[in-house]
């Protein structure tokens, strides 16, 4: 594998730093930890996409143009708690639609939506009309501000891109405080455990255990071709990261999946890991901390203009 390729598997979290695996006296090769990352690249090098390709880029998801394309959304507002055809379009840099898009994990577009306050997740897949119209049946549950999230890889292009643009769900906007740190959550009657941590600027292993009633899970079903995919988003701006499974997501079916997830960062991060079982798609949601984060970080957001044009005063949990 020549150097840029070698390059291009750092970011997005599945590469790891091989700092003092190449020193004087290294006779015996790298330690087992660097062996098992370094394995888990080779193994994943067939799904690589997106900013996976060029370790120094910035986060992705923080545009809403990038290398000369665009998310253009056909609306301008979202209704609340009401179900509507989401329409967009991605633009090229002759401003015509994009209609020709080279699949990433069995799907032309990945579109992720959360609001501000990384509540409301939700991953889905529209589909898209010869025009290059993207739809999808879309509803939110509360008012505020959503970040829409593209995920896609143009033909011709040797790797994907992620583009972001903010929409309003328009009533009173009521933000919640991001969750405390917790090393296992519950879901839908499953147990998801988190251990390990995130280091800023660093492939952290990280590894979620999956149970149900005690009793680990071990017959995941893949889901867009992987048993697990994990996305992180960085408190704040919402900086967005993709991560796919360790050993490229098709050898291991629970109850353990490992991820090498870098964040570039001392923040917060919202962590989702989606898994399939038993025919439906489930979501684990965590709140890691990476390095050090000013005191308040994880309190709501200031509250925003509700449809008054006055500030709605934010609420914790009932």
């Amino acid at each position: 594998m020549n150097t840029p390729a070698r390059l291009g598997l750092y970011t997005l979290g599945l590469a790891v730093a091989f700092a003092g695996a190449f020193g004087a006296g290294r006779l015996a090769g790298p330690e087992p930890a660097q062996r098992e990352a370094h394995q888990a690249v080779m193994n994943h090098a067939d799904a690589i996409s997106g900013d996976e390709a060029n370790p120094a880029s910035s986060p992705r998801g923080l545009q809403v143009s990038d290398a000369g394309y665009r998310l253009v959304p056909v609306v301008s507002s979202l209704p609340v708690g009401t179900v509507t055809d989401f329409r967009f379009r991605i633009l090229g840099e002759h401003g015509q639609p994009v209609t020709d898009f080279t699949p990433t994990h069995e799907k032309n577009l990945h579109l992720i939506v959360v609001r501000r306050d990384l509540s409301g997740y939700q991953h889905l897949h529209p589909t898209m009309a010869s025009d290059g119209t993207w739809t999808i049946p879309l509803t939110v549950a509360s008012a505020g501000q959503y970040r829409i999230f593209a995920d896609f890889q143009p033909t011709g292009r040797a790797s994907a891109l992620t583009l972001g643009v903010d929409l309003a769900a328009a009533g009173t906007y009521l933000p919640q405080p991001l969750p405390v740190p917790k090393p296992a959550v519950q879901v839908d009657g499953y147990e998801v455990e988190l251990s390990g941590g995130l280091v800023p600027g660093t492939a952290s292993r990280l590894t979620l255990t999956v149970t149900r009633g005690g009793v680990p899970v071990t017959d995941l079903q893949p889901y867009l071709g992987a048993y697990g995919h994990l996305v992180a988003l960085r408190d704040g701006d919402l900086a967005y990261r993709h991560v796919h499974p360790a050993d490229g997501g098709r050898t291991t079916a629970g109850p353990q999946l490992t991820f090498y997830v870098e964040v570039p960062s001392d923040a917060a991060y919202r962590l989702y890991l989606d898994f399939q079982h038993n025919g439906k798609v489930r979501t684990a949601e965590f709140t890691v901390v990476a390095g050090s984060v000013p005191t308040g970080v994880t309190s709501p957001p200031p509250a925003q203009p509700g449809p008054t044009g006055h500030a709605d005063q934010p609420h914790g949990h009932g």
